[in-house]
């Protein structure tokens, strides 16, 4: 294949552009925002489970508070009534007035018991209703960062994204006016050599593989046309010759 020396010249500069574009590639997968906001994401899902969980208890032990109040009330208001009877002492046997007396103490007791159970539930709910507090403040600073990092992020891959347009651009304007052929080799090459398919020739050396060539590739590149393509035989990417190139 031939083309112009000047072309092969600009085929550098595509290339320059070409690695450019895949440190901007790699840089915007490796910001450290992205970790940073995975391991944020994660322990805000967990502190939000724990939270819904810490709601549903203190939500069950308000309820269980509620009905042992209730129970207590009922308990209690039965008391007043048999206290009140006991107190009038209108229409009631002896009989009766001893079965009055043993309920009053029976359940004096029970009333007792009960109030007993609604201070342990009572206990259990500001305790449930602390550790809800508690996880709302982790989960809020947790959302702050997530939103600190999320800004940081969005800003580095603007920054990143702006760069690679403008890169993309002027790799754009070079190509438009590059020989087809010797484009279409240039990427079959630089596909299957991990992004560099064109390489300078600079003091008998490939910069690409970073290889010197022997003297057999060396007189056989000075007997080359100026306007031949050349390919390094040990990598097979093409050899770009400029006045630094030593032959």
């Amino acid at each position: 294949m031939n083309a112009e020396p000047a072309d092969q010249i600009r085929l550098l500069d595509v290339q320059a552009l070409d690695v450019r574009l895949s440190q901007l590639a790699h840089k915007r997968k490796s910001l450290p925002e992205h970790a940073e906001l995975d391991t944020l994401t994660k322990d805000l899902t967990q502190q939000r489970d724990l939270l819904v969980a810490a709601q549903t208890q203190a939500s069950d032990t308000a309820r269980e508070q509620t009905k042992a109040e209730q129970d207590v009330d009922q308990v209690r208001q039965r008391a007043v009534r048999d206290q009140q009877r006991l107190d009038s002492g209108v229409g009631i046997s002896a009989r009766d007035l001893a079965n009055l007396q043993s309920e009053v103490v029976s359940l004096a007791k029970r009333q007792g018991d009960l109030e007993d159970v609604v201070l342990e539930v009572m206990e259990r709910l500001e305790a449930a209703q602390e550790r809800v507090t508690e996880l709302t403040e982790r989960v809020s600073a947790l959302e702050t960062k997530v939103a600190d990092a999320t800004t940081r992020r969005d800003a580095a891959t603007a920054e990143i994204d702006a760069e690679v347009a403008k890169a993309t651009k002027d790799r754009e304007v070079i190509v438009t006016s590059m020989p087809a052929d010797l484009m279409a080799l240039y990427e079959k090459i630089r596909v299957k050599q991990g992004g560099v398919g064109a390489a300078r020739l600079y003091q008998r050396r490939c910069e690409g593989c970073r290889l010197e060539l022997d003297m057999a590739e060396v007189n056989e590149i000075k007997a080359a046309a100026r306007d031949q393509v050349v390919r390094h035989e040990n990598c097979g990417r093409i050899l770009v010759r400029t006045a630094d190139s030593g032959i």
